[in-house]
Protein backbone atom coordinates (compact mmCIF):
# COMPACT_ATOMS: atom_id res chain seq x y z
CA UNK A 1 0.00 0.00 0.00
CA UNK A 2 1.41 3.57 -0.22
CA UNK A 3 1.66 4.73 3.28
CA UNK A 4 3.83 8.25 2.41
CA UNK A 5 3.52 10.59 -0.14
CA UNK A 6 5.94 13.81 -0.34
CA UNK A 7 5.80 16.15 -3.02
CA UNK A 8 8.00 19.38 -3.05
CA UNK A 9 7.74 22.57 -5.88
CA UNK A 10 4.83 20.81 -7.43
CA UNK A 11 2.44 23.41 -9.11
CA UNK A 12 1.05 25.48 -5.67
CA UNK A 13 2.43 22.73 -3.72
CA UNK A 14 5.81 24.14 -1.95
CA UNK A 15 6.22 20.93 0.69
CA UNK A 16 3.53 18.69 1.42
CA UNK A 17 4.21 15.31 2.87
CA UNK A 18 1.34 12.98 3.04
CA UNK A 19 1.20 9.67 5.69
CA UNK A 20 -1.82 6.95 4.48
CA UNK A 21 -3.57 4.76 6.53
CA UNK A 22 -4.46 1.17 5.02
CA UNK A 23 -8.07 1.27 4.73
CA UNK A 24 -10.54 3.90 3.64
CA UNK A 25 -8.72 7.18 2.71
CA UNK A 26 -10.68 10.79 1.93
CA UNK A 27 -9.07 14.06 0.28
CA UNK A 28 -12.05 16.94 0.97
CA UNK A 29 -11.79 20.26 0.39
CA UNK A 30 -13.12 23.46 -1.79
CA UNK A 31 -12.54 23.15 -5.51
CA UNK A 32 -9.17 24.73 -6.65
CA UNK A 33 -7.48 23.66 -3.15
CA UNK A 34 -5.03 21.34 -5.14
CA UNK A 35 -7.12 17.71 -4.39
CA UNK A 36 -6.72 16.84 -7.97
CA UNK A 37 -2.92 18.34 -8.10
CA UNK A 38 -2.46 15.67 -5.51
CA UNK A 39 -3.49 12.91 -7.91
CA UNK A 40 -1.41 14.67 -10.39
CA UNK A 41 1.59 13.95 -8.42
CA UNK A 42 0.90 10.66 -7.73
CA UNK A 43 0.43 10.19 -11.44
CA UNK A 44 3.81 11.56 -12.10
CA UNK A 45 5.77 9.40 -9.67
CA UNK A 46 3.79 5.99 -11.32
CA UNK A 47 5.49 6.84 -14.58
CA UNK A 48 3.14 9.39 -16.24
CA UNK A 49 3.63 11.87 -18.93
CA UNK A 50 5.86 14.82 -17.51
CA UNK A 51 4.90 18.35 -17.90
CA UNK A 52 7.15 21.50 -17.25
CA UNK A 53 4.00 23.48 -16.44
CA UNK A 54 3.73 21.71 -13.16
CA UNK A 55 7.29 22.92 -11.61
CA UNK A 56 6.13 25.76 -9.30
CA UNK A 57 7.20 29.19 -10.33
CA UNK A 58 10.38 30.48 -9.11
CA UNK A 59 11.87 26.96 -8.61
CA UNK A 60 13.76 25.13 -10.56
CA UNK A 61 12.58 21.51 -10.33
CA UNK A 62 9.88 19.20 -8.86
CA UNK A 63 10.33 16.13 -6.81
CA UNK A 64 7.75 13.89 -5.68
CA UNK A 65 8.44 10.45 -3.58
CA UNK A 66 6.20 7.65 -2.86
CA UNK A 67 6.89 5.23 -0.35
CA UNK A 68 4.85 1.72 -0.42
CA UNK A 69 4.62 -1.40 1.79
CA UNK A 70 4.77 -4.29 0.06
CA UNK A 71 2.88 -6.80 1.04
CA UNK A 72 3.70 -11.06 -0.17
CA UNK A 73 2.09 -10.80 -3.76
CA UNK A 74 3.29 -7.38 -4.59
CA UNK A 75 6.66 -8.34 -3.35
CA UNK A 76 6.41 -12.02 -5.17
CA UNK A 77 5.89 -9.82 -8.01
CA UNK A 78 8.51 -7.02 -7.75
CA UNK A 79 11.42 -9.18 -6.30
CA UNK A 80 12.54 -10.66 -9.51
CA UNK A 81 12.83 -6.76 -11.10
CA UNK A 82 14.36 -4.98 -8.49
CA UNK A 83 16.76 -7.92 -7.78
CA UNK A 84 17.26 -8.10 -11.57
CA UNK A 85 18.70 -4.22 -11.28
CA UNK A 86 20.25 -4.43 -7.97
CA UNK A 87 17.42 -2.44 -6.27
CA UNK A 88 15.95 -4.52 -4.11
CA UNK A 89 16.21 -3.63 -0.06
CA UNK A 90 16.99 -5.66 3.05
CA UNK A 91 13.69 -6.70 3.80
CA UNK A 92 11.54 -6.35 0.55
CA UNK A 93 9.19 -4.70 2.34
CA UNK A 94 9.58 -1.11 1.44
CA UNK A 95 9.83 0.16 -1.91
CA UNK A 96 10.40 3.89 -2.92
CA UNK A 97 9.78 5.52 -5.90
CA UNK A 98 10.25 9.04 -7.07
CA UNK A 99 10.07 11.52 -10.04
CA UNK A 100 11.87 14.53 -10.31
CA UNK A 101 11.73 17.57 -13.07
CA UNK A 102 14.33 20.13 -14.12
CA UNK A 103 13.09 23.64 -15.65
CA UNK A 104 15.68 22.03 -18.66
CA UNK A 105 13.45 19.58 -19.63
CA UNK A 106 15.06 16.84 -17.65
CA UNK A 107 13.35 13.74 -16.08
CA UNK A 108 14.63 11.82 -13.44
CA UNK A 109 13.32 8.72 -12.21
CA UNK A 110 14.43 6.81 -9.16
CA UNK A 111 13.76 3.25 -7.21
CA UNK A 112 14.81 3.18 -3.79
CA UNK A 113 17.44 5.98 -4.74
CA UNK A 114 19.04 4.47 -7.63
CA UNK A 115 18.47 6.55 -10.91
CA UNK A 116 16.40 4.09 -13.35
CA UNK A 117 14.96 4.03 -16.65
CA UNK A 118 11.36 5.36 -16.77
CA UNK A 119 10.05 1.92 -18.86
CA UNK A 120 11.38 0.00 -15.10
CA UNK A 121 9.64 2.91 -13.06
CA UNK A 122 6.57 2.01 -14.98
CA UNK A 123 7.06 -1.71 -15.12
CA UNK A 124 7.54 -1.53 -11.29
CA UNK A 125 4.58 0.76 -10.26
CA UNK A 126 2.09 -0.63 -12.78
CA UNK A 127 1.16 -3.32 -9.87
CA UNK A 128 0.69 -0.90 -7.35
CA UNK A 129 -1.95 1.51 -7.36
CA UNK A 130 -5.33 1.53 -10.39
CA UNK A 131 -6.31 5.40 -10.41
CA UNK A 132 -9.78 5.82 -11.27
CA UNK A 133 -10.10 9.58 -12.87
CA UNK A 134 -13.40 11.47 -14.25
CA UNK A 135 -11.87 10.64 -17.77
CA UNK A 136 -13.41 6.81 -16.82
CA UNK A 137 -16.71 8.20 -16.74
CA UNK A 138 -16.67 8.43 -20.16
CA UNK A 139 -14.66 5.38 -21.63
CA UNK A 140 -17.30 3.43 -19.95
CA UNK A 141 -19.11 4.88 -22.59
CA UNK A 142 -16.61 3.74 -25.71
CA UNK A 143 -17.90 -0.17 -26.69
CA UNK A 144 -14.22 -1.04 -27.00
CA UNK A 145 -13.43 -0.80 -22.95
CA UNK A 146 -15.97 -3.55 -21.79
CA UNK A 147 -14.27 -6.68 -23.53
CA UNK A 148 -11.22 -5.73 -21.48
CA UNK A 149 -13.29 -5.01 -18.26
CA UNK A 150 -15.59 -8.29 -18.69
CA UNK A 151 -12.01 -10.30 -19.07
CA UNK A 152 -10.93 -8.63 -15.92
CA UNK A 153 -13.92 -9.90 -13.98
CA UNK A 154 -13.70 -13.11 -15.45
CA UNK A 155 -10.35 -13.80 -14.91
CA UNK A 156 -9.70 -14.74 -18.57
CA UNK A 157 -6.31 -13.22 -18.87
CA UNK A 158 -4.48 -16.74 -19.80
CA UNK A 159 -7.10 -17.62 -22.14
CA UNK A 160 -7.03 -14.49 -24.36
CA UNK A 161 -3.40 -14.41 -23.94
CA UNK A 162 -3.55 -18.38 -25.68
CA UNK A 163 -5.65 -16.91 -28.43
CA UNK A 164 -3.56 -13.74 -28.84
CA UNK A 165 -0.71 -16.08 -29.68
CA UNK A 166 -2.02 -18.47 -31.64
CA UNK A 167 -3.08 -14.98 -33.97
CA UNK A 168 0.27 -14.10 -34.02
CA UNK A 169 1.26 -17.52 -35.26
CA UNK A 170 -1.27 -17.16 -37.60
CA UNK A 171 -0.14 -13.98 -38.96
CA UNK A 172 3.06 -14.97 -39.62
CA UNK A 173 2.16 -17.52 -41.90
CA UNK A 174 -0.19 -15.17 -43.63
CA UNK A 175 2.92 -12.68 -44.26
CA UNK A 176 4.54 -15.69 -45.73
CA UNK A 177 1.38 -16.83 -48.25
CA UNK A 178 1.65 -12.59 -49.13
CA UNK A 179 5.25 -12.98 -49.77
CA UNK A 180 4.76 -15.97 -52.47
CA UNK A 181 2.29 -14.26 -54.20
CA UNK A 182 3.86 -11.32 -54.70
CA UNK A 183 3.43 -9.78 -58.14
CA UNK A 184 4.06 -12.46 -60.83
CA UNK A 185 5.76 -10.86 -63.53
CA UNK A 186 8.44 -9.74 -60.52
CA UNK A 187 8.54 -12.98 -59.12
CA UNK A 188 9.02 -14.41 -62.85
CA UNK A 189 12.32 -11.63 -63.74
CA UNK A 190 13.66 -13.06 -60.44
CA UNK A 191 13.32 -16.66 -61.23
CA UNK A 192 15.05 -15.46 -64.69
CA UNK A 193 17.75 -13.98 -63.00
CA UNK A 194 18.42 -16.58 -60.24
CA UNK A 195 18.61 -19.31 -63.18
CA UNK A 196 20.95 -17.46 -65.34
CA UNK A 197 22.95 -16.96 -62.87
CA UNK A 198 23.29 -20.72 -61.65
CA UNK A 199 23.59 -21.57 -65.34
CA UNK A 200 26.66 -19.25 -65.70
CA UNK A 201 28.68 -20.10 -62.30
CA UNK A 202 27.61 -23.94 -62.95
CA UNK A 203 29.31 -23.48 -66.42
CA UNK A 204 32.32 -22.19 -65.41
CA UNK A 205 32.86 -25.55 -63.43
CA UNK A 206 35.01 -23.31 -61.03
CA UNK A 207 37.47 -24.91 -57.82
CA UNK A 208 38.31 -23.58 -55.21
CA UNK A 209 42.29 -22.81 -55.12
CA UNK A 210 41.84 -22.65 -58.81
CA UNK A 211 43.38 -19.36 -59.17
CA UNK A 212 46.65 -19.36 -57.33
CA UNK A 213 47.28 -22.31 -59.52
CA UNK A 214 46.55 -20.79 -62.42
CA UNK A 215 48.50 -17.73 -62.19
CA UNK A 216 51.40 -19.90 -61.05
CA UNK A 217 50.83 -21.97 -64.23
CA UNK A 218 50.90 -18.03 -66.35
CA UNK A 219 53.71 -17.46 -64.19
CA UNK A 220 55.97 -20.12 -65.51
CA UNK A 221 54.60 -20.34 -69.32
CA UNK A 222 55.30 -16.44 -70.00
CA UNK A 223 59.09 -16.79 -68.52
CA UNK A 224 59.86 -20.52 -70.25
CA UNK A 225 63.14 -19.33 -71.79
CA UNK A 226 64.82 -17.46 -68.51
CA UNK A 227 63.24 -20.93 -66.73
CA UNK A 228 65.16 -23.18 -69.32
CA UNK A 229 68.36 -21.22 -69.46
CA UNK A 230 68.75 -20.94 -65.35
CA UNK A 231 67.67 -25.13 -65.63
CA UNK A 232 70.92 -25.69 -67.86
CA UNK A 233 73.26 -23.60 -66.32
CA UNK A 234 72.24 -25.83 -62.91
CA UNK A 235 72.67 -28.49 -64.62
CA UNK A 236 76.25 -27.82 -66.27
CA UNK A 237 77.39 -27.28 -62.62
CA UNK A 238 76.01 -30.73 -61.60
CA UNK A 239 76.98 -32.64 -64.20
CA UNK A 240 79.15 -30.95 -66.87
CA UNK A 241 79.18 -30.39 -70.62
CA UNK A 242 83.34 -30.26 -71.46
CA UNK A 243 86.29 -31.58 -70.51
CA UNK A 244 87.82 -28.60 -69.63
CA UNK A 245 84.80 -27.64 -66.70
CA UNK A 246 84.60 -29.83 -63.79
CA UNK A 247 81.29 -31.30 -62.65
CA UNK A 248 80.03 -30.58 -59.31
CA UNK A 249 79.50 -34.62 -59.25
CA UNK A 250 83.06 -35.48 -59.94
CA UNK A 251 84.48 -32.81 -57.22
CA UNK A 252 81.85 -34.94 -54.84
CA UNK A 253 83.12 -38.22 -56.14
CA UNK A 254 86.76 -37.32 -55.64
CA UNK A 255 85.93 -35.81 -52.28
CA UNK A 256 84.10 -39.27 -51.23
CA UNK A 257 87.11 -40.82 -52.09
CA UNK A 258 89.49 -39.08 -49.94
CA UNK A 259 86.91 -39.44 -46.86
CA UNK A 260 87.25 -43.26 -47.44
CA UNK A 261 91.04 -42.90 -47.26
CA UNK A 262 90.26 -40.83 -44.34
CA UNK A 263 88.15 -43.14 -42.42
CA UNK A 264 90.82 -46.24 -43.36
CA UNK A 265 93.29 -44.99 -41.24
CA UNK A 266 90.61 -42.85 -38.57
CA UNK A 267 87.78 -45.30 -38.07
CA UNK A 268 85.98 -42.28 -35.67
CA UNK A 269 86.01 -40.40 -38.74
CA UNK A 270 83.08 -43.15 -40.45
CA UNK A 271 79.94 -41.45 -39.87
CA UNK A 272 81.96 -38.17 -41.43
CA UNK A 273 81.80 -40.28 -44.92
CA UNK A 274 78.64 -41.67 -44.31
CA UNK A 275 77.07 -38.24 -44.09
CA UNK A 276 79.21 -37.37 -47.25
CA UNK A 277 77.67 -39.89 -49.25
CA UNK A 278 74.49 -38.90 -48.45
CA UNK A 279 75.24 -35.99 -49.40
CA UNK A 280 76.04 -37.14 -52.56
CA UNK A 281 73.25 -39.47 -52.92
CA UNK A 282 71.03 -36.02 -52.82
CA UNK A 283 73.22 -34.15 -54.65
CA UNK A 284 72.21 -37.00 -57.85
CA UNK A 285 68.74 -37.11 -57.24
CA UNK A 286 68.70 -33.33 -57.69
CA UNK A 287 70.63 -33.66 -60.97
CA UNK A 288 67.95 -36.57 -62.04
CA UNK A 289 65.03 -34.21 -61.11
CA UNK A 290 66.01 -30.88 -62.45
CA UNK A 291 67.18 -33.03 -66.03
CA UNK A 292 63.10 -34.84 -66.12
CA UNK A 293 62.11 -31.07 -65.54
CA UNK A 294 63.98 -29.59 -68.34
CA UNK A 295 62.80 -32.28 -70.82
CA UNK A 296 59.28 -31.20 -69.95
CA UNK A 297 59.88 -27.70 -70.37
CA UNK A 298 58.76 -26.47 -73.46
CA UNK A 299 57.21 -22.92 -74.98
CA UNK A 300 53.45 -23.28 -75.28
CA UNK A 301 51.47 -19.93 -76.55
CA UNK A 302 48.55 -21.91 -76.86
CA UNK A 303 48.08 -23.11 -73.10
CA UNK A 304 49.39 -19.78 -71.85
CA UNK A 305 46.25 -18.07 -74.03
CA UNK A 306 43.91 -21.08 -71.81
CA UNK A 307 45.39 -19.93 -68.95
CA UNK A 308 44.69 -16.27 -69.38
CA UNK A 309 41.42 -16.64 -70.85
CA UNK A 310 40.62 -18.76 -67.28
CA UNK A 311 42.14 -16.20 -65.30
CA UNK A 312 40.01 -13.89 -66.81
CA UNK A 313 36.81 -15.73 -66.96
CA UNK A 314 37.21 -16.11 -62.98
CA UNK A 315 38.23 -11.63 -62.87
CA UNK A 316 34.65 -11.50 -64.49
CA UNK A 317 32.72 -13.53 -61.68
CA UNK A 318 34.33 -12.20 -59.02
CA UNK A 319 32.85 -8.62 -60.16
CA UNK A 320 29.97 -10.14 -60.31
CA UNK A 321 29.10 -12.37 -57.63
CA UNK A 322 31.80 -11.92 -54.87
CA UNK A 323 35.31 -11.86 -53.96
CA UNK A 324 36.58 -14.76 -54.05
CA UNK A 325 35.36 -18.48 -55.61
CA UNK A 326 34.59 -19.60 -52.17
CA UNK A 327 32.14 -16.57 -52.43
CA UNK A 328 31.35 -16.87 -55.73
CA UNK A 329 29.79 -21.12 -55.26
CA UNK A 330 28.26 -19.45 -51.55
CA UNK A 331 26.28 -17.27 -53.96
CA UNK A 332 25.52 -19.56 -56.57
CA UNK A 333 24.05 -22.18 -53.98
CA UNK A 334 21.53 -19.49 -52.01
CA UNK A 335 20.55 -18.60 -55.62
CA UNK A 336 19.68 -22.28 -56.52
CA UNK A 337 18.03 -22.46 -52.99
CA UNK A 338 15.94 -19.36 -53.88
CA UNK A 339 15.22 -20.38 -57.30
CA UNK A 340 14.01 -23.97 -56.34
CA UNK A 341 11.55 -22.03 -53.72
CA UNK A 342 10.52 -19.80 -56.32
CA UNK A 343 10.11 -23.24 -58.67
CA UNK A 344 8.13 -24.89 -56.16
CA UNK A 345 6.20 -21.73 -54.54
CA UNK A 346 2.87 -23.60 -55.65
CA UNK A 347 3.72 -26.38 -53.57
CA UNK A 348 4.66 -24.22 -50.46
CA UNK A 349 1.75 -22.02 -50.74
CA UNK A 350 -0.49 -25.13 -50.73
CA UNK A 351 1.35 -26.23 -47.53
CA UNK A 352 1.14 -22.85 -45.92
CA UNK A 353 -2.11 -22.42 -46.95
CA UNK A 354 -3.01 -25.86 -45.05
CA UNK A 355 -1.17 -24.72 -42.45
CA UNK A 356 -3.04 -21.52 -41.92
CA UNK A 357 -6.29 -23.47 -42.02
CA UNK A 358 -4.74 -25.46 -39.25
CA UNK A 359 -4.23 -22.31 -37.29
CA UNK A 360 -8.28 -20.70 -38.22
CA UNK A 361 -9.81 -23.79 -36.61
CA UNK A 362 -7.54 -23.97 -33.99
CA UNK A 363 -8.27 -20.62 -32.98
CA UNK A 364 -11.75 -21.17 -33.78
CA UNK A 365 -11.83 -23.59 -31.23
CA UNK A 366 -9.81 -21.42 -28.49
CA UNK A 367 -11.76 -18.37 -29.23
CA UNK A 368 -14.66 -20.34 -28.80
CA UNK A 369 -13.90 -22.37 -25.46
CA UNK A 370 -13.41 -18.01 -24.31
CA UNK A 371 -16.33 -17.05 -25.58
CA UNK A 372 -18.16 -19.54 -23.55
CA UNK A 373 -16.72 -18.41 -20.43
CA UNK A 374 -16.85 -15.04 -21.14
CA UNK A 375 -20.81 -15.53 -21.62
CA UNK A 376 -20.94 -17.71 -18.42
CA UNK A 377 -19.03 -14.80 -16.63
CA UNK A 378 -21.17 -11.97 -18.28
CA UNK A 379 -24.39 -13.24 -16.69
CA UNK A 380 -22.63 -12.84 -13.23
CA UNK A 381 -21.50 -10.33 -13.71
CA UNK A 382 -25.17 -8.51 -14.87
CA UNK A 383 -26.35 -10.05 -11.99
CA UNK A 384 -23.83 -8.78 -9.45
CA UNK A 385 -24.05 -5.17 -11.21
CA UNK A 386 -27.93 -5.03 -10.71
CA UNK A 387 -27.43 -6.11 -7.27
CA UNK A 388 -24.87 -3.29 -7.07
CA UNK A 389 -27.18 -0.42 -8.69
CA UNK A 390 -30.23 -1.48 -6.31
CA UNK A 391 -28.24 -0.60 -3.61
CA UNK A 392 -27.30 2.55 -5.56
CA UNK A 393 -31.08 3.63 -5.65
CA UNK A 394 -31.33 2.46 -9.07
CA UNK A 395 -33.70 -0.42 -8.40
CA UNK A 396 -34.88 -2.17 -10.98
CA UNK A 397 -31.99 -1.12 -13.96
CA UNK A 398 -31.27 -3.38 -16.12
CA UNK A 399 -27.41 -4.64 -17.10
CA UNK A 400 -26.74 -6.79 -19.86
CA UNK A 401 -23.31 -7.80 -21.73
CA UNK A 402 -24.69 -8.05 -25.79
CA UNK A 403 -22.44 -10.99 -27.50
CA UNK A 404 -22.28 -9.96 -31.11
CA UNK A 405 -19.95 -11.84 -33.96
CA UNK A 406 -19.79 -11.09 -37.63
CA UNK A 407 -19.18 -13.20 -40.72
CA UNK A 408 -16.29 -13.27 -42.94
CA UNK A 409 -14.90 -15.37 -45.17
CA UNK A 410 -11.09 -15.35 -43.76
CA UNK A 411 -12.53 -15.90 -40.72
CA UNK A 412 -11.64 -19.05 -38.48
CA UNK A 413 -13.56 -21.67 -38.24
CA UNK A 414 -16.68 -22.15 -35.49
CA UNK A 415 -19.09 -24.62 -36.11
CA UNK A 416 -20.47 -24.47 -39.94
CA UNK A 417 -19.61 -20.43 -39.68
CA UNK A 418 -16.84 -18.41 -40.56
CA UNK A 419 -16.51 -15.32 -37.96
CA UNK A 420 -14.26 -12.35 -37.85
CA UNK A 421 -11.55 -12.41 -35.36
CA UNK A 422 -9.02 -10.61 -33.79
CA UNK A 423 -6.20 -11.27 -30.92
CA UNK A 424 -9.51 -11.16 -28.62
CA UNK A 425 -11.27 -14.15 -30.06
CA UNK A 426 -14.36 -13.35 -32.45
CA UNK A 427 -16.74 -11.37 -29.38
CA UNK A 428 -17.99 -7.99 -29.76
CA UNK A 429 -19.18 -6.64 -26.51
CA UNK A 430 -20.99 -4.22 -25.49
CA UNK A 431 -22.66 -2.98 -22.06
CA UNK A 432 -26.74 -2.36 -22.42
CA UNK A 433 -28.50 -1.02 -19.89
CA UNK A 434 -32.23 -0.21 -19.02
CA UNK A 435 -32.37 2.75 -16.16
CA UNK A 436 -36.33 2.32 -16.33
CA UNK A 437 -38.61 -1.11 -15.95
CA UNK A 438 -40.46 -1.50 -19.19
CA UNK A 439 -37.95 0.22 -21.07
CA UNK A 440 -35.70 -1.80 -23.72
CA UNK A 441 -32.26 -2.33 -23.07
CA UNK A 442 -30.07 -0.21 -25.13
CA UNK A 443 -26.26 1.07 -25.09
CA UNK A 444 -24.99 3.19 -22.29
CA UNK A 445 -24.48 6.30 -23.97
CA UNK A 446 -27.71 6.49 -25.63
CA UNK A 447 -29.03 5.67 -21.96
CA UNK A 448 -27.35 6.80 -18.95
CA UNK A 449 -27.02 10.19 -17.33
CA UNK A 450 -23.91 11.59 -16.11
CA UNK A 451 -24.91 10.63 -12.18
CA UNK A 452 -26.12 7.30 -13.47
CA UNK A 453 -22.90 6.90 -15.36
CA UNK A 454 -21.13 7.46 -12.54
CA UNK A 455 -23.03 5.08 -9.97
CA UNK A 456 -22.56 2.35 -12.91
CA UNK A 457 -19.16 2.72 -12.76
CA UNK A 458 -18.56 2.42 -9.20
CA UNK A 459 -20.93 -0.43 -9.66
CA UNK A 460 -18.39 -2.34 -12.13
CA UNK A 461 -15.30 -1.43 -10.23
CA UNK A 462 -17.17 -2.93 -7.02
CA UNK A 463 -18.13 -6.20 -9.35
CA UNK A 464 -14.52 -6.17 -10.32
CA UNK A 465 -11.95 -5.00 -7.73
CA UNK A 466 -13.43 -8.06 -5.84
CA UNK A 467 -10.99 -9.93 -8.35
CA UNK A 468 -8.36 -7.13 -8.47
CA UNK A 469 -4.84 -8.04 -6.72
CA UNK A 470 -3.78 -4.10 -7.10
CA UNK A 471 -3.29 -2.99 -3.28
CA UNK A 472 -4.40 0.73 -3.76
CA UNK A 473 -7.40 1.97 -5.61
CA UNK A 474 -7.62 6.04 -6.34
CA UNK A 475 -11.14 7.14 -6.81
CA UNK A 476 -11.07 11.09 -7.96
CA UNK A 477 -14.77 12.86 -8.44
CA UNK A 478 -16.14 9.27 -7.82
CA UNK A 479 -19.61 11.48 -6.45
CA UNK A 480 -19.90 12.96 -9.84
CA UNK A 481 -23.50 13.37 -10.62
CA UNK A 482 -24.72 11.76 -7.24
CA UNK A 483 -26.71 13.94 -4.64
CA UNK A 484 -26.14 13.02 -1.05
CA UNK A 485 -29.02 10.58 -0.27
CA UNK A 486 -26.34 7.80 -2.33
CA UNK A 487 -23.58 9.38 -0.68
CA UNK A 488 -23.84 7.34 2.18
CA UNK A 489 -24.56 4.35 -0.10
CA UNK A 490 -21.34 4.62 -2.22
CA UNK A 491 -19.36 5.78 0.89
CA UNK A 492 -20.24 2.14 2.31
CA UNK A 493 -19.32 0.36 -0.86
CA UNK A 494 -16.11 2.18 -0.94
CA UNK A 495 -15.14 1.46 2.32
CA UNK A 496 -15.91 -1.96 2.06
CA UNK A 497 -13.62 -2.79 -0.79
CA UNK A 498 -11.10 -2.79 2.05
CA UNK A 499 -12.40 -4.92 4.07
CA UNK A 500 -13.52 -7.68 1.89
CA UNK A 501 -11.56 -7.00 -1.15
CA UNK A 502 -8.34 -5.69 1.57
CA UNK A 503 -7.51 -2.84 -0.68
CA UNK A 504 -6.35 0.83 0.37
CA UNK A 505 -8.71 3.21 -0.93
CA UNK A 506 -7.70 6.43 -1.44
CA UNK A 507 -10.79 9.07 -2.71
CA UNK A 508 -11.62 12.80 -3.73
CA UNK A 509 -14.77 13.83 -2.73
CA UNK A 510 -17.32 16.45 -2.77
CA UNK A 511 -19.85 14.89 -0.55
CA UNK A 512 -20.22 14.67 3.66
CA UNK A 513 -22.16 11.54 3.40
CA UNK A 514 -19.53 9.56 1.47
CA UNK A 515 -16.28 11.01 3.08
CA UNK A 516 -17.80 10.36 6.97
CA UNK A 517 -16.62 6.59 6.18
CA UNK A 518 -13.33 7.70 5.95
CA UNK A 519 -10.59 5.90 8.44
CA UNK A 520 -8.41 8.92 7.46
CA UNK A 521 -9.64 12.44 6.77
CA UNK A 522 -7.86 14.62 5.15
CA UNK A 523 -8.59 18.41 4.70
CA UNK A 524 -7.15 20.18 1.72
CA UNK A 525 -7.10 23.81 1.54
CA UNK A 526 -5.18 26.85 -0.12
CA UNK A 527 -2.95 29.31 2.32
CA UNK A 528 -1.36 32.67 1.45
CA UNK A 529 2.37 32.44 3.04
CA UNK A 530 4.52 35.43 2.29
CA UNK A 531 2.63 36.79 -0.94
CA UNK A 532 2.59 33.26 -1.88
CA UNK A 533 -0.35 30.66 -2.72
CA UNK A 534 0.82 27.13 -1.38
CA UNK A 535 -1.22 24.15 -0.97
CA UNK A 536 -1.72 22.07 2.73
CA UNK A 537 -3.59 19.02 3.70
CA UNK A 538 -4.19 18.39 7.61
CA UNK A 539 -5.57 15.07 8.66
CA UNK A 540 -8.75 15.88 10.67
CA UNK A 541 -9.81 14.25 13.76
CA UNK A 542 -13.04 15.06 16.65
CA UNK A 543 -14.52 18.16 16.07
CA UNK A 544 -12.27 19.11 13.34
CA UNK A 545 -13.81 16.43 11.49
CA UNK A 546 -17.05 17.21 12.52
CA UNK A 547 -16.54 21.07 11.52
CA UNK A 548 -15.58 19.99 7.73
CA UNK A 549 -18.41 17.65 7.41
CA UNK A 550 -20.70 20.48 8.32
CA UNK A 551 -18.98 22.76 6.12
CA UNK A 552 -19.79 20.38 3.08
CA UNK A 553 -23.03 19.94 4.31
CA UNK A 554 -23.62 23.89 3.09
CA UNK A 555 -25.15 24.72 6.40
CA UNK A 556 -24.15 26.71 9.61
CA UNK A 557 -24.81 26.70 13.33
CA UNK A 558 -25.39 23.89 15.46
CA UNK A 559 -27.65 22.22 12.80
CA UNK A 560 -24.83 21.83 10.55
CA UNK A 561 -22.83 20.06 13.41
CA UNK A 562 -25.52 18.06 14.10
CA UNK A 563 -26.31 16.60 10.64
CA UNK A 564 -21.96 16.04 10.48
CA UNK A 565 -21.81 14.29 14.01
CA UNK A 566 -25.17 12.24 12.49
CA UNK A 567 -23.12 11.04 9.40
CA UNK A 568 -20.63 9.96 11.44
CA UNK A 569 -22.58 8.15 13.66
CA UNK A 570 -24.00 6.11 10.73
CA UNK A 571 -21.31 5.23 9.21
CA UNK A 572 -19.83 4.15 11.91
CA UNK A 573 -22.70 2.07 12.56
CA UNK A 574 -22.44 0.61 9.31
CA UNK A 575 -18.95 -0.21 9.42
CA UNK A 576 -19.55 -1.89 13.13
CA UNK A 577 -21.76 -4.32 10.91
CA UNK A 578 -19.20 -4.64 8.38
Amino acid sequence: MLTELYIRNFAIIDELRLSLTGGFNVLTGETGAGKSIILDAVSLVLGGRADLTVIRAGSGQAFVEATFTLNQTMQAIAAPLLADEGLDDETGQTLVLARELRQNGRSIARINGRTVSLALLRQIAAPLIDIHGQGEHLSLLKPRSHLPLLDAYAGLVGERTAVAREVSHLHKIQRKLADLRQDERTLAQRQDMLHFQVQEIDAAKLTVGEEDDLREERTRLANVEQITRHTSEALRLLNGVDDESQAIGDMMDQAERALAQLARFDASQTALLEKWQGLAFQLGELATELDDYQQELEFNPNRLNEVEERLELIASLKRKYGPDIAAILALREQAAAELGQIEHSEERAAELEAEKERFLRKIGKLAAALSQKRQAAAQKLSAMVERQMADLRMAGTRFQVDFQTEEATDGVFVGEQRLAFDQTGFDRVEFLLSTNPGEPLKPMAKVASGGETARLMLALKTALTAADMTPTLIFDEIDQGIGGRVGDIVGRKLWGLTTAANHQVLVVTHLPQLAGYGDAHFRVLKQVHEGRTRTAVNRLEGDGRIEELAAMLGTQGEHARGGAVAILQQAAQAKSQG
